[in-house]
């Protein structure tokens, strides 16, 4: 047990612990910001990060589904066919990432880190087109007018596919991606069954993808105990404080978050564009730095299509249905920052 009890041993459990509060506050899916938090910390190569990241998931995700369930929030047939879909295809990931790169460590490693930049783009990118949809849907005044739309088996089972393949590969894609997938599917969706049916549909998902690269990968139990005696009590923190945190400002930063890791993770892989001898640390704090600056001016730009003024309401807190937050000394709604 001494061995386990390292400086890396704090590390992982500090990362763990930061990214379950950012988890508990936003709902944003943690494989996205844990997988690569865990590549550049260099506890271990890509596809045992990816194991033990799934591991830990598959752990915290059951006690905030079954937290759901008791609540009747998730609707079930939906879930049913995501998962149909969904398991095969996470079992089936890992083999595919060793077919398509051969037995070789360092093949697996680069070919697992281009991956995951890729999906961590992608899943930036969702959260900008579930803005984008929130937008238009106030702007037709279409409410949360079906809580239970028919559901449609063949688009589900090919949205719970695709998310099972990411999901197996890279650990990434279990909350943004198949999230965006059914808020366009199903506009109608209450917001609090979207959020149930995604956790409750994620359990057998993470569980799959787990069990697969376990077998495939093996689990490092020193990246995997502090991960979860970090993530744990971190989600249970960030759920705690969410009600009075300006949620929409974080979930802003791990858009530019996710964005410098998934072109640092290609970055560090040798992906060709980016060139294969050198990192450029410049290049991604300058992707930053004008996301910081220009992402303000886009989204004003696409309010404008819709109609709206450049700023103003409704806000991207507003169009993410956060509440109001309160002054608890003079119980008084506090300005939105």
């Amino acid at each position: 047990m001494s061995d386990l009890i390292t400086t890396t041993f704090f590390s992982i459990l500090a990362a763990g612990f930061f990214v379950g509060v950012v988890v508990g506050l936003t709902g944003m899916g943690g494989g996205a910001l844990m997988t690569p938090a865990l590549i550049f910390l260099g506890v271990g190569d890509a596809a045992t990060v990816v194991t033990a990241d799934l591991t830990a998931a598959a752990i915290y995700k059951t006690g905030g589904a079954i937290v759901h369930s008791r609540e009747g929030s998730p609707n079930f047939s939906l879930a049913k066919w995501l998962v149909l879909g969904s398991v095969p295809l996470a079992l089936l990931g890992p083999w595919l990432v060793h077919q398509l790169a051969g037995e070789e460590p360092e093949s697996i490693d680069t070919l697992l880190k281009e991956c995951i930049g890729f999906a961590l783009l992608l899943a930036a990118s969702t959260y900008a087109l579930r803005l984008w949809i929130n937008l238009r849907r106030v702007r037709s005044g279409v409410g949360d007018a079906d809580p239970n739309p028919r559901i449609r088996p063949i688009a589900t089972l090919l949205v719970g596919a695709l998310g099972g393949l990411l999901v197996g590969i890279t650990s990434v894609g279990s909350g943004s991606v198949i999230m965006i997938a059914l808020l366009m599917l199903y506009p109608g969706l209450a917001a609090v069954k979207l959020v149930g049916t995604d956790l409750v549909q994620a359990v057998p998902l993470v569980l799959a993808a787990a069990i697969s690269n376990i077998a495939i990968n093996g689990l490092d139990w020193s990246i995997l105990i502090p991960l979860v005696i970090g993530s744990v009590p971190g989600t249970l923190l960030g759920s705690r404080i969410a009600p009075r945190v300006p949620q929409s400002i974080i979930r802003r930063g791990i858009v530019i978050v996710l964005t410098m890791s998934g072109v640092a993770l290609l970055d560090k892989a040798g992906w060709a564009p980016l060139g294969k001898e050198e990192t450029h640390p410049g290049l991604i704090a300058g992707i930053g730095i004008a996301m910081l600056v220009l992402l303000p001016l886009v989204w004003g730009l696409i309010r404008k299509t819709q109609g709206l003024p450049m700023f103003g309401s409704p806000t991207v807190a507003e169009l993410e249905g956060e509440a109001p937050r309160t002054d608890h000394r003079t119980r008084r709604e506090a300005p939105r920052t």
